[in-house]
């Protein structure tokens, strides 16, 4: 073997190790990636049919909010997609993120495949990076796929329709296909949260299921202290408190204001996040 100056072995070039299409493939293969991607094309279609066994009988009993959202969802597929989305953002989307990005480092150092990995060797920096990309990758993936088979089906099932909401005036189709982009885009943003955290996480503990739910677990925790008015100001500094602004895109006009701030915010806390997961596995002794 030929070896440089430098002591690396002649034509070895870091930024070939690992390739971004293999991981992709790699993580294509897993039974969890199939069973989550798998569940989010099957949700819109259970609430389809579940929709079709609704009897809309019990609207005197404390429903009445509920079915006057069930009557949106079944007015339109753009109004099913908004509805699937509705239901799914506050626990199922942080549950499938926290499952791609904290599975990902933690479950190679439970099965002690992660210290062959680096042995390769792959740069601990660049095993990082191809991780996150892939892992963020599937997230939107799921992201896109929980919307566009609400979408199809909902479409076929109940036609091409405009948007209407309980914070807006009725949008053509056209429009309110631009605010669903919107919205998707903006969901996207605030789970970036999530993928952060549950990325520390995993590269903190060897236990992926630890990673993943410490992750869950801290998102809801932020949920429920974001419901204590007394805490003031204070919860405008909390990751989940603007979670829902994404509600603002639907109204007319388009509320923005939050929405910038959950930007800045979400992007601010993952950033964090991510800085500590590389600086604590690039420094820590890999024995797993």
């Amino acid at each position: 073997m030929v070896v440089t100056d430098a002591g690396e072995a002649r034509g070895y070039r870091p930024s070939a190790t690992m390739p971004f299409g293999a991981e992709f493939r790699r993580q294509a293969s897993r039974r969890r990636t199939q069973l989550a991607l798998g569940f989010m094309v099957l949700l819109p279609l259970i609430i389809l049919v579940a929709f079709q066994f609704n009897s809309g009988g019990d609207d005197d009993n404390g429903n009445n909010e509920f079915a006057s959202l069930v009557d949106l969802a079944t007015s339109g597929g753009l109004n099913f997609t908004l509805f699937s989305i509705f239901v799914s953002a506050s626990f199922l989307l942080v549950v499938v993120v926290a499952l791609f990005c904290g599975d990902t480092v933690a479950s190679e150092a439970s099965w002690g495949s992660l210290r062959y990995l680096l042995a390769i060797p792959v740069p601990r920096a660049r095993l990082l990076t191809v991780k996150l990309v892939v892992a963020l990758a599937y997230s939107g993936l799921a992201l896109l796929l929980l919307a566009g088979t609400a979408l199809v089906a909902g479409t076929l099932r109940y036609g091409w329709s405009p948007l209407r909401s309980t914070v807006a005036a009725e949008l053509e189709p056209g429009e309110g296909l631009l605010r669903l982009l919107a919205v998707l885009g903006y969901l996207a943003v605030v789970l970036l949260v999530v993928a952060g955290l549950a990325f520390l996480l995993s590269v903190t503990t060897d236990a992926a299921l630890g990673a993943v739910g410490g992750a869950v677990l801290l998102w809801i925790l932020s949920s429920i202290l974001d419901q204590i008015t007394a805490l003031g100001a204070l919860r405008d500094f909390l990751p989940t408190h603007f979670s829902t602004a994404w509600l603002g895109l639907l109204s007319t006009p388009v509320q923005t204001d939050d929405v910038v701030r959950g930007c800045i915010s979400a992007i601010s806390y993952a950033t964090l996040f991510w800085g500590l997961a590389f600086w604590r596995f690039t420094r820590k002794d890999i024995t797993s």
